[in-house]
């Protein structure tokens, strides 16, 4: 009943409308007259659409892999394997890599957080590339260790476990920020770094570094790199052999073995420093050498036999770098290095005795927190009594984060004192006057600084000064000593010796990517120092969204 009258309640529109059709009124004109009425219409003129140039239609756009990158390394040799592979991976990718900061598009900053300085020269580099208005790239220990860095605010990050990874540079050419500070895991075991495979530019193409494992096992209270590298993860063994292997392959004549520790290798993967290197040792062809980089006393103490036999080989350098940075008990105690004075002497004499002529070089850090005068005579009494060959004298820095920047500080007119004075003591000792008129056989590698030599190093890993000649580059060569100064010898080279060519390969070119397959080489082309990439982005805009497609070739 409810239904029935609210259906029959009479509604605004009853009366006025009972079909659609009936909402035009009387008054519309009529279909006719409507047709008629388009002859009196004037059509308005259509705004042509404006054809942009193809620079106006790259102005938003930014083609990876066609730009100029320049790239800048500071610090260990570490730092610089890992540059020589991002050099090689966005050569690789097609970018191309040059010499000349001002022609470049995009800076990559590859830095370094032992010392202040360092870090400041690193600071200053990115601010001379906002100035001339260039894309910036930073990667190694500064933004791994503090990458939110005022300074590094609105930059892309590559973080040491991560230098593989490409799209870093096509989101900053966008004028993006991409940040990559993860650490690299295999079932949730931290890996060694990136691939040793990757391509990779040498800076010296006669030289391959190689980087055995990173992060360490000490907690040092002076220590920035430990905030950045990490606890130690070391590379398999086989890993390494193949990637010395393919580095002979390629012409490289001598082989830098880098780490934050080299005597800490293994112990994460259930094996040791000496196993890895009687395995490389078979790789080495003859006339070649390979170089060990740092380790700290603790972690070589236990294979001091072993490592006295392999320093002994003819195609090993007789050379251990092993850093004591104080003589003083006490100051280690608060440095944390797991050491005492005793234990360094006791490496120190026996490598000696077992390895005549063996070259041991070592660092002293000179005015850490708590150092008295007395603890600093202790160290400058260890070199009256070594009289190391090398030495490198370092002030201390305190840096921050670190626990010795909250310790007391010895104030800064003593710390330089006190460097001045191991510095003085250190230049007032030639090591080598007693060479003069040895006849040694030295291996070429480099260019002295003043462009006047070709570098060399006897069995020794001594510096020997030759005349530049091209026919001795790469070389193994005879020479008679005339000259000693306090970091070198000059040598003559023996005109009846022959000269002996220890690589089995042609080396690279200087500029020319490593770890390419034959296939991979056959699709690319050059193109100045650029080569055709191997990858095709493909950019999609959608409003407000650009995506990327990467395809592999």
């Amino acid at each position: 009943m409810l239904f029935t009258a609210l259906h029959t309640m009479p509604s605004a529109c009853d009366s006025l409308v009972d079909d659609i059709e009936d909402m035009v009124s009387a008054n519309d004109p009529t279909p006719h007259e409507r047709h008629f009425s388009r002859t009196s219409v004037v059509p308005r003129a259509r705004k042509r659409s404006v054809r942009h140039t193809a620079e106006e239609l790259q102005a938003d756009s930014v083609i990876p892999g066609t730009q100029k990158i320049w790239m800048r390394t500071w610090g260990c040799s570490h730092n610089s394997s890992d540059g020589e592979y991002m050099a090689g991976q966005l050569a690789a990718s097609g970018y191309k890599m040059i010499d000349d900061p001002a022609e470049a598009d995009l800076w990559l900053l590859n830095s370094c957080t032992v010392k202040n300085p360092a870090e400041d020269h690193f600071r200053n580099s990115i601010k001379k590339a906002h100035l001339q208005d260039k894309k910036v790239v930073v990667a190694g220990c500064v933004p791994q260790a503090q990458p939110r860095m005022d300074y590094l605010k609105g930059l892309s990050i590559i973080g040491v476990g991560n230098t593989c990874v490409m799209s870093v540079y096509v989101f900053s050419f966008e004028g993006h920020s991409v940040r990559l500070l993860g650490q690299k895991k295999d079932n949730g075991k931290r890996l060694g770094g990136a691939r040793l495979d990757l391509p990779k530019i040498r800076k010296n193409p006669l030289i391959e570094i190689i980087s055995i494992n990173t992060g360490c096992l000490n907690a040092c209270t002076y220590c920035k790199t430990k905030h950045a590298r990490g606890d130690l993860a070391s590379y398999p063994i086989e890993e390494l052999v193949e990637r010395a292997r393919q580095s002979f392959q390629e012409g490289v004549c001598e082989i830098w073995l880098t780490s934050e520790d080299t005597g800490a290798y293994g112990r994460d993967i259930g094996t040791d420093l000496p196993s890895l290197l009687w395995k490389l040792v078979e790789e080495i062809p003859e006339g070649a050498m390979l170089r060990l980089g740092m380790t700290n006393p603790p972690y070589i103490l236990e294979h001091l036999e072993e490592m006295a036999k392999i320093l002994s080989h003819p195609r090993v350098y007789a050379f251990l770098h092993v850093p004591v940075q104080t003589a003083s008990d006490s100051v280690l105690m608060d440095m944390k290095r797991e050491y005492c004075v005793a234990d360094f002497k006791h490496v120190v004499d026996f490598l000696k005795e077992q390895v005549p002529g063996i070259t041991i070089a070592t660092d002293i850090i000179c005015g850490f927190p708590g150092e008295t005068d007395a603890d600093f005579e202790e160290t400058m009494e260890l070199v009256r009594s070594y009289r190391f060959p090398s030495l490198f004298i370092n002030q201390f820095y305190p840096r921050p984060g670190t626990p010795a920047a909250k310790m007391d500080q010895v104030p800064a007119q003593v710390k330089k004192q006190r460097t001045k004075e191991l510095s003085a003591l250190f230049h007032s000792y030639n090591p080598y006057d007693h060479k003069v008129g040895e006849r040694q056989h030295v291996l070429v590698t480099e260019e002295s600084f003043d462009a006047k030599f070709y570098v060399a190093h006897n069995k020794f890993y001594e510096q020997v000064l030759v005349p530049k000649n091209s026919e001795f580059r790469g070389k193994m060569i005879e020479v008679d000593i005339y000259e000693a100064g306090k970091h070198y010898m000059k040598g003559r080279p023996v005109a009846a010796s022959p000269v002996f060519t220890p690589s089995i390969a042609q080396p690279l070119l200087k500029g020319q990517v490593s770890g390419l397959t034959q296939v991979s080489a056959n699709l690319m082309f050059l193109n100045g120092s650029s080569i055709f990439p191997r990858i095709l982005v493909l950019k999609l805009q959608c409003c407000c969204f650009k995506f990327w497609t990467v395809l592999s070739l």
